[in-house]
């Protein structure tokens, strides 16, 4: 039986990131940046006004110290203005938020430190030079790296992007993944299930996981357990995929077979991991490409265990985040749990915190059953529990995975 580290290990070292591919700034968003981009030109790109207020030059207010300074206005200078100015000794000229500063101003004065006269103004108080003024090259000078290669893309580095006039950019795009269900005795959800057969679970479940993990999904839903149609389905994922995902057929009679019907497209290694739920499961590189293959359990709670556990980490590889791994805390255990001896135990919790003290606690949730899905979502944890552990008493530190992910 091989551990899960070494399961683990075995499928991170698959992890191929695709080709970087230049997209819209409007699509970048949560990918990693995969240049440098370096500004064009200063942000600001002139020197403008901070708030709606007079455009001075500062010695001509310094007195408003002792008693109000009066000032000719001589003109106005509203936002997205072409037009250049020149402000000459002793005049104010009347400028709203983001305005270009006129010639020879060096200040604005807010319009509440003033009376807001029109023709002429006074104002009670004075202003150091470069007050209210957004200088050219203040946030960014021309030359600067903007957002930085292997930087996350989020709505700050989206706006900077376009405010240093950047309409794309090159990113690491989402791994495509492909998901099938193998089983005969499924129904999509759109049809009604005779005697012996259920909906299939895993296609909908999975899809939605992978997608929450940052993957561009594919759904293909039920595959016929028919060796040659299996085979033609898989062989044309492998070509449009970066990871596949085959839900149902890993162990007994319809492993053998899926196994066979995989087997001219590579080698899928079918072993016990030790780990609960979720032990019997199949990896594998399939096709030219060696594409990253899994065969999952076909109990739709195992099956989103195992992904939780070994796929999204692949995926998050894949994207080249620098941890690919869910965060994982410390809680003290509010009931008693069970798990199997020999293997890893990833049981499903409720994760609550204290508000008195900020201290994690955790609830088990449906450990009797590996089949329970009610419970699985309801959690926003698992807790892992070693393999050499058995029973865990109320009130014992465990280490929880978050299932959702926190800010």
């Amino acid at each position: 039986m091989r551990s899960v580290d070494e399961q683990l290990a075995k499928v991170i070292a698959a992890a191929v990131r695709p080709a970087p591919v230049r997209v819209a700034i409007s699509e970048s968003q949560g990918l990693l940046c995969a240049e440098e981009v370096v500004a064009e030109r200063a942000l600001p790109g002139f020197d403008q006004a901070a708030v709606d207020g007079y455009a001075v030059r500062s010695v001509d207010v310094q007195a408003a110290n002792d008693e109000p300074v009066r000032l000719p206005v001589v003109g106005e200078i509203p936002a997205g203005s072409r037009q250049p100015r020149r402000l000459q000794p002793g005049q104010a000229v009347r400028v709203a938020t983001g305005a270009p500063l006129p010639t020879l101003a060096d200040a604005v004065v807010p319009l509440g430190h003033t009376d807001g006269h029109q023709a002429n103004v006074t104002v009670h108080t004075p202003v150091p030079s470069a007050a209210f003024v957004r200088r050219t090259g203040e946030d960014v000078q021309t030359g600067d790296v903007a957002v930085r290669r292997g930087a996350t893309i989020g709505a700050a580095q989206v706006g900077l992007l376009a405010a240093v006039g950047r309409n794309k950019v090159l990113v690491h795009p989402r791994p495509r993944v492909s998901v099938v269900s193998v089983g005969e005795e499924l129904v999509d959800v759109d049809r009604t299930p005779g005697p012996g057969q259920v909906y299939d679970v895993n296609s909908y479940a999975l899809a939605a996981a992978a997608r929450d993990a940052g993957a561009e999904v594919s759904r293909v839903g039920i595959v016929p357990a028919d060796p040659r149609r299996l085979r033609e389905v898989v062989e044309g994922r492998l070509l449009l995929s970066e990871i596949v995902v085959i839900a149902g057929g890993v162990g007994g009679a319809a492993g053998d077979e899926v196994r066979s019907a995989l087997a001219d497209l590579g080698d899928v290694d079918c072993t016990r991991v030790a780990m609960h739920p979720g032990s019997v499961q199949g990896f594998g590189r399939l096709g030219p490409d060696a594409v990253p293959t899994f065969l999952l359990p076909a109990n739709p709670m195992s099956a989103l265990v195992v992904f939780e556990v070994l796929v999204r980490p692949l995926i998050r590889a894949a994207l080249g985040k620098r941890n690919p791994y869910r965060r994982a805390v410390s809680a003290r255990l509010l009931s008693p749990l069970t798990s199997t001896k020999g293997r890893r135990g990833y049981l499903r919790g409720q994760l609550l915190r204290d508000a008195e003290n900020g201290e994690y606690l955790v609830q088990p949730l449906g450990t009797s059953g590996s089949h329970l899905l009610a419970s699985l979502a309801e959690a926003n944890c698992l807790i892992m529990v070693d393999e050499d552990v058995t029973d865990v008493s109320v009130g014992a530190e465990v280490m929880v995975s978050f299932l959702a992910q926190k800010s």
